[in-house]
C-alpha cells in the first residue's frame, strides 16, 4: 500500500460501518492508525482495536488541522459519510444532503488539514451508482451525473463531484475509489440483490464487505511490490467492486 518509512495512517470515519473495518485491517497489517470519530463512546470501541481514536468534527476546521499536525500521518484515509444505520431507508433523504455536504466542505477541510500536517497521500472513498444515465455496464470514464437523479435531484452525484475533484485536485498523491454496493452486517443488505450492480467497469457483482477490503490491501500491497509509489501520474485501475482514480 505504502513503502515509505512512515508507516503512520489517518482513518477519518473510523467509527463507520467501513471505516471500523478498515482501522482493524491496517492494525493487523502493522501500521501505526490515528482514527477520528465524533463520539466518545466509538472512541473508546477504537482504543480497544488499536486505533489511537481522535474525537473531532470533520466540520471544526482549526482542530482537525490541529490534530493532523499531531498525528503527522503519511496517508489520510477518507472515508466520512453521514448515514443512518443500515440505511434506513426513511432516514435517508435527509442523509443524502447532509451526506453530499461531508463529501464538500469535510473533504475541503480534510485535505487542508493533511497537507498542513505533510501528508503525502489521500485515499477516499467515493461511490459508483451516480453515472449520467447511458448503456451498462459503465466504462470508469463514464460521466456523473450532475443534473437530475430520481429519488435524490442530483444531491448524491454533486456530493461526489466535489470530493472527487479536490482528491485528485490536491498536491499530493490523491486515490479515489468509488466504491460499489456492499452486504454483510451493518450495510442494509444481508445478501447480494438479485442481478448485481452494474456501475463497474466491468459488471461487478456486490461484494461482503470485509471481503473487499481485505482484497484492497492484497492488491495495494501487489501493486507497490511490482511498480512503487507512482507518485505524480494518472492511473485508473479496477478495485473490484467499482473504479479505482489515481493521480
Amino acid at each position: 500500500m505504502f513503502s515509505g518509512p512512515n508507516r503512520t495512517v489517518l482513518v477519518a470515519g473510523a467509527s463507520g460501518v467501513i471505516g471500523r473495518r478498515l482501522c482493524r485491517l491496517l492494525v493487523e497489517d502493522g501500521w501505526r492508525v490515528f482514527g477520528t470519530t465524533r463520539s466518545q463512546e466509538k472512541a473508546e470501541t477504537l482504543a480497544a482495536m488499536g486505533v489511537a481514536p481522535l474525537v473531532i468534527d470533520v466540520f471544526d476546521a482549526a482542530k482537525l488541522k490541529a490534530a493532523l499536525v499531531d498525528a503527522k500521518p503519511a496517508i489520510v484515509a477518507h472515508m466520512l459519510t453521514d448515514l443512518p444505520p443500515a440505511l434506513e431507508p426513511a432516514a435517508m433523504a435527509a442523509a443524502r444532503v447532509r451526506n453530499a455536504h461531508i463529501r464538500d466542505i469535510g473533504t475541503r477541510n480534510l485535505i487542508a488539514a493533511a497537507l498542513a500536517a505533510g501528508a503525502q497521500r489521500m485515499v477516499a472513498q467515493s461511490v459508483c451508482f451516480a453515472y449520467a444515465p447511458g448503456p451498462t455496464p459503465y466504462p470508469e470514464d463514464r460521466a456523473l451525473n450532475a443534473g437530475s437523479i430520481p429519488g435524490s435531484d442530483g444531491v448524491i452525484a454533486r456530493g461526489v463531484i466535489a470530493l472527487e475533484r479536490q482528491v485528485l485536485g490536491a498536491p499530493l498523491t490523491g486515490v479515489v475509489l468509488r466504491f460499489g454496493r456492499f452486504y454483510g452486517p451493518e450495510t442494509g443488505l444481508d445478501a447480494p440483490p438479485a442481478g448485481g450492480n452494474q456501475c463497474a467497469a466491468r459488471a461487478a457483482s456486490e461484494m461482503p464487505l470485509t471481503a473487499f477490503l481485505s482484497r484492497l490491501l492484497f492488491l495495494s500491497r501487489k501493486a507497490e511490490a511490482s511498480s512503487g509509489m507512482s507518485s505524480g501520474r494518472s492511473r485508473r485501475e479496477g478495485s473490484g467492486t467499482g473504479t479505482t482514480f489515481r493521480r
